[in-house]
């Protein structure tokens, strides 16, 4: 169990968040969340930027953040989309997804050596329908792990974190080639990777006659004018490109 450290309290800013990428997705919901606090809040990009404080939220990092850089907040804190010690490792909730799962779990869990491995604070249940496209899951995805840190920030202090029980699993990085499809694949068999495929970052996509092309698919709204009662009020809509 890692243990939390008194943060040097000569450094600027109670509240930091390293998120890796600037066009993450996740950007502008901190963001929104940082302006809502009633402490300052800094967001980086890297670990060599967490100056010290009292809480570092670790979302969507991508790097090994150094022990000595940890030690510098009371607390350190991870969150992870996923019931651990099931599916450590990366982009669990996409794993999960394309694996069936109706039921994402977010966790807070104590940045720790192995990776996703620290005590676990507390655990956030999202609920899918499974007709969700990728924006939709990243709503329903952040405002849980939004909602898990505005907890820490007001339980950290006072609540104990327990251990991680069970035999953990593991989920290896996903790369933009785990975003192609087959074009003699029907749509029901891409339909869950067409889902949470990141549209800008990592699109689906397929090859075929010597081209790429980029799937385009997208939450379209029928008008209740245009709609002939027929059918649902909202559809879904693909095209190629």
């Amino acid at each position: 169990m890692a243990t939390q450290r008194p943060a040097t309290m000569n450094h600027a800013g109670r509240v930091t968040v390293l998120c890796s990428s600037p066009d993450h997705p996740v950007n502008p919901a901190i963001e929104q969340w940082a302006a809502r606090q009633a402490v300052p809040v800094r967001i980086v990009r890297r670990a060599v930027e967490a100056k010290g404080g009292d809480f570092l939220f670790l979302v969507s990092c991508t790097e090994a953040i150094p022990a000595q850089v940890l030690s510098r907040y009371r607390h350190s804190l991870v969150l992870h989309a996923s019931d651990l010690p099931k599916c450590r490792g990366w982009s669990p909730h996409v794993w999960a997804i394309l694996e069936g799962d109706s039921e994402i779990t977010v966790s807070l869990l104590n940045a720790d050596t192995p990776i996703d491995s620290g005590d676990v604070w507390k655990k956030a249940a999202v609920q899918l329908t499974g007709t969700e496209t990728c924006d939709d899951i990243n709503a329903k995805l952040f405002a849980a792990e939004l909602s898990l840190m505005s907890w820490a920030l007001e339980h950290c202090d006072h609540a104990t974190p327990e251990p991680q029980t069970g035999e953990p699993s593991y989920r290896p990085r996903r790369y933009p080639a785990d975003s192609e499809v087959r074009p003699e694949q029907t749509l029901a068999e891409i339909f869950d990777l067409l889902r949470v495929s990141d549209p800008k970052r990592f699109p689906a996509h397929f090859y075929y006659r010597g081209e790429k092309f980029i799937i385009n698919f997208q939450k379209a709204v029928v008008s209740s004018e245009a709609s002939d009662h027929s059918g649902p009020s909202h559809i879904r809509r693909f095209a190629w490109r």
